[in-house]
């Protein structure tokens, strides 16, 4: 999705009324750190194409809109969301700062858990773990209940994923993103999986019990 330049005639159209939440870079043509800050916003931008829409809005151009977020240093980055404020970072800031301040608005295609939801549901019996690191690490320590199919033996093995037993198959891999990024691969395939958020190092740093 390309970004928009946005001004004081359609900011109400494009950013108030947008259905999607809008990430706005308040620039000048000026001003240095804005010029620092665009690559990553194009990153960002790229990251979320379909999910979040970014707009640049300069400062000189358009000075009602400049008023209204009472500008006084730039850059200037705004998250917006259903018409309202819910995030703000000033000066550049690094990818890893910006996506962290719109991920949680971000709706994810995957379902997410976290490990204590993880944890209750197994209990319940709710949904099926499934262990994508490799065969080594699984043999010696892994969530309850868990099963185990490798990382690259996923898309081989389809049938085994579908819930077909009615329980959701949720992946994890030592971090968060391997298992994130197959979890979304496989819903591309219609394969419903989620992941566990923070990956196994994160369910273990929550004291929850391992098998070994």
């Amino acid at each position: 999705m390309a970004i928009i330049e946005v001004g004081d005639t359609n900011f109400e159209q494009e950013v108030l009324g947008s259905e999607l939440p809008v990430l706005v870079d308040l620039y000048a043509d000026w001003c240095e750190p804005c010029k620092q800050l665009a690559p990553i916003v194009e990153r960002v931008a790229a990251r979320f194409e379909g999910k979040l829409k970014v707009v640049k809005i300069d400062v000189d151009r358009a000075p009602m809109v400049a008023q209204s977020f009472r500008v006084q240093s730039i850059p200037m980055l705004v998250l917006i969301d259903q018409g309202q404020v819910v995030g703000h970072q000033l000066g550049v800031v690094d990818e890893a700062t910006l996506v962290q301040m719109i991920e949680p608005i971000i709706p994810s295609d995957a379902l997410t858990l976290e490990p204590k939801d993880l944890a209750a549901y197994i209990q319940e019996g709710r949904v099926v773990p499934v262990d994508i690191r490799d065969a080594n690490a699984f043999a010696r320590h892994h969530i309850p209940s868990a099963i185990h199919i490798a990382l690259e033996e996923l898309e081989s093995k389809l049938d085994e994923l579908r819930a077909t037993d009615g329980r959701p198959r949720v992946l994890y891999h030592r971090t968060e993103e391997p298992a994130r990024e197959a979890a979304e691969a496989l819903l591309g395939k219609g394969v419903q999986v989620g992941y566990l958020k923070g990956g196994y190092l994160h369910w273990e740093a929550d004291g929850f019990e391992v098998e070994r």
